[in-house]
């Protein structure tokens, strides 16, 4: 969580329920991606 607070917005912008989960899902595979990317690759 603190990664996504840091990362990202820690307040979710839309106002409807469904929206903000999907706001909170797109937001973590974002995160995710960024992740992915510093890590090294093994060979």
């Amino acid at each position: 969580m603190f990664f996504y607070k840091q990362l990202l917005s820690p307040k979710l912008t839309l106002h409807n329920y469904n929206s903000q989960v999907n706001e909170a899902l797109i937001n973590i595979k974002v995160m995710n991606k960024v992740i992915r990317l510093g890590m090294p690759v093994r060979q």
